[in-house]
C-alpha cells in the first residue's frame, strides 16, 4: 500500500489482517476506504458485509449485500453473488 494507496488488492488484504491484529473496526474503515478507492471490487462489498453484520450493523450490512449482488451480477461473478444472497437471506 506504500507504493500504491490505491492498490485495490493490498488494501483489502491489509483490512483482511488488520481484522485478525487489531478487530473489525479498523477493518471496517479500510474496506469502505476499498470501496470508496474503487467501487467495483467485489470482494470488498462481501467481507464489509460479514463485518458489519458481526458487529450487529444489520441495516447496513444488508444495503453493502445489495450493492455487492448488483455490481457482481453485472460484472458475472456469480459465486460471490450467490454467496452475498445467501448472507443477505440468513439477515432478513
Amino acid at each position: 500500500m506504500a507504493e500504491d494507496p490505491n492498490d485495490s488488492f493490498s488494501r483489502y488484504a491489509f483490512a483482511l489482517e488488520l481484522e485478525k491484529e487489531s478487530g473489525a473496526q479498523e477493518a471496517l474503515a479500510q474496506l469502505k476506504e476499498v470501496i470508496s478507492r474503487d467501487p467495483n471490487y467485489v470482494a470488498a462489498y462481501q467481507q464489509l458485509g460479514r463485518l458489519l453484520a458481526q458487529s450487529e450493523l444489520i441495516d447496513e450490512a444488508r444495503e453493502v449485500y445489495r450493492r455487492g449482488i448488483e455490481l457482481a451480477s453485472r460484472s458475472g461473478d456469480q459465486r460471490s453473488r450467490n454467496e452475498m444472497q445467501d448472507s443477505l437471506a440468513m439477515l432478513e
